[in-house]
């Protein structure tokens, strides 16, 4: 695919995800002003989404799903970001999620995936609210704030402590289970009022006294080593620590390509006072080489984290544990000072309400928060092994 300023994003259009990305990209951006009204994606984007293929991912194919391989899902999540970060966001969440849910037992997976493989699940991935055992399952209860896609979820994933049960936290945390809950068994409380991802309807989760039987639940210290449930699949068997942070870096180069994109469209007409073509500035030209340059790295990072999930490339002995977060912090470091920089140089015009820089600015910014993107933590896990093995 080539962008706006000539450059060609090496995307993997073999893939159907892949292939199908760019139309749910064209479909998001034409409704991003209504997603960002409404708060939340709109039905039709939802639906396409779905259909191309996000959320059967990385089901298992026992249960019709794809079972497929982190660098395509990235190609395509890069792909709809250049439309909606937004729905980039939520397109790569309910993927990941679905992945989670590959790892509780067999009966409980038969039951999301009752209906086929496209189940859209959203997920809870801080602990909170209370779960209490019960004879045959868990009572659950509480609210969880942030669940992007929670609006068009027909399965929640909830994530709590359980401190009776045995915990391998070094640090003495306790256990942590997820427990999925069907849309009819919780409600939403109206929480989300961003300045950027407005559309991800990042919306309160609410639970009260919700019974969750035993099949419907999983330790997060599974999904952590990767230990899925009968499933041999490369994806079910990567830990965590391999592609903690790739869901939330991945929608972000795609909305820095989408604004200097845009970027590029708005100034090839645009005069300076003097009368002269802002396009022919030697400064102009910079800042976007700057830009796509940041851009590219970034992207490069994060690809060669999905490239190390898959097993396609792998790292040196020992550094698997710390390279990817410490990759995909940096990637996204890179991503918003390239994003700044264009909408720095946008101009007056480019701070309008209807402008497409100005949205992708605010999303990444805002997205660039979350705290699996901390290059302050993320670096200094990778510095504290780097100077460890080195003694």
């Amino acid at each position: 695919m080539t962008g706006g300023g000539g450059w060609t994003v090496p995307y993997d259009n073999t893939s159907t995800i892949v292939t199908r990305a760019s139309r749910v990209a064209e479909l998001a951006a034409r409704h991003s002003a209504e997603a960002e009204a409404a708060r939340r994606l709109s039905a039709q984007v939802v639906h396409a989404v779905r259909d191309a293929g996000f959320a059967r991912h990385f089901v298992p194919r026992a249960h019709g799903g794809t079972a497929g391989g982190f660098t395509e899902l990235t190609s395509a999540v890069f792909l709809v970001g250049e439309g909606c970060t937004s729905a980039a966001w939520a397109a790569s969440l309910s993927a990941y999620a679905g992945r989670y849910a590959a790892f509780l037992p067999e009966r409980g997976q038969r039951e999301i995936w009752a209906d086929g493989p496209d189940a859209l699940l959203a997920a809870a991935l801080m602990p909170a609210g209370t779960a209490q055992r019960v004879p045959g399952g868990w009572l659950l209860s509480g609210e969880w704030k942030y669940i992007s896609g929670v609006h068009f979820a027909d399965w929640a994933l909830a994530c709590a402590a359980v401190p009776d049960e045995p915990s391998a936290d070094p640090d003495g945390r306790p256990a942590v289970r997820y427990f999925a809950v069907p849309a009819a068994d919780f409600t939403i409380k109206d929480s989300w009022y961003s300045v950027g991802m407005c559309g991800t309807g990042s919306d309160t989760l609410v639970l009260a006294d919700v019974f969750v039987p035993e099949h419907r639940t999983l330790a997060r210290s599974d999904v952590h080593v990767g230990r899925a449930n009968g499933s041999d699949a490369r994806c079910h068997l990567v830990p965590m620590h391999a592609v903690n942070s790739l869901p939330f870096a991945a929608p972000l180069v795609g909305a820095v390509r989408g604004a200097m994109r845009s970027w590029v469209e708005r100034t090839g007409s645009r005069v300076d006072r003097r009368g002269r073509a802002v396009a022919e500035l030697p400064s102009t030209q910079v800042s976007l080489a700057r830009s796509a340059a940041e851009a590219d790295a970034a992207e490069l990072l994060v690809r060669r984290t999905a490239a190390v999930a898959d097993g396609t490339e792998t790292p040196p002995e020992g550094e698997a544990a710390v390279r990817g977060a410490r990759d995909l912090a940096l990637a996204v470091e890179l991503l918003v000072s390239a994003v700044d920089r264009v909408f720095r140089t946008s101009g007056t015009s480019g701070q309008s309400s209807t402008d497409p820089v100005q949205r992708f600015w605010r999303d990444v910014n805002s997205a660039a928060s979350h705290v699996a993107l901390s290059f302050e933590t993320t670096g200094a896990a990778y510095g504290a092994w780097a100077l460890s093995a080195r003694t």
